[in-house]
């Protein structure tokens, strides 16, 4: 049986600049995730750490490919006791325009079968995704409350 795979795409109307300044930039990151803030140089074999507004580092793992403004992908896994078992998946962001908008398509692969990653990505890019669509489309991002994206415990 083949590893789960998670791919979500999306239409954005911006360029692929803005958008690739929208994943990379800690910055502006922390305005549609929750107040965290990604940090890298973005160079590939660099570290990779999201980093929460209270500055502990909630996920880490290594950038693999940089193309901007077209691809960008890093490993990483949550650093919690939740996920201590599994390994760091692959998440690979293609950027294409198309026109006034930019396909963006994340897919994410590498997870344990039967892992609590896999679960918890699942839930949480599309809140991610959306809210950096609205943040960039209309200047707010969504208010989408962290509460409804925890998972339950099984």
């Amino acid at each position: 049986m083949s590893k789960p795979e998670f791919i979500y795409v999306t239409y954005i109307e911006t360029t692929a600049e803005k958008l690739w300044h929208a994943l990379t930039d800690g910055e502006f990151t922390a305005r549609y995730w929750f107040g965290a803030r990604l940090r890298s140089d973005w160079k590939v074999g660099s570290s990779f750490e999201m980093v929460r507004s209270d500055g502990t580092v909630s996920d880490a793992g290594k950038v693999v490919e940089c193309d901007p403004p077209r691809r960008l992908a890093y490993t990483f896994i949550n650093l919690s006791d939740k996920y201590k078992n599994e390994f760091p998946a692959l998440a690979t962001f293609v950027l294409e325009p198309y026109g006034k908008l930019v396909k963006l398509t994340l897919t994410q692969e590498g997870f344990v079968e039967g892992g609590k990653f896999y679960a918890g990505i699942s839930k949480g890019w599309p809140a991610i995704l959306s809210s950096l669509k609205s943040l960039l489309e209309t200047g707010e991002p969504l208010q989408i409350p962290f509460e409804a994206l925890k998972m339950e415990e099984a």
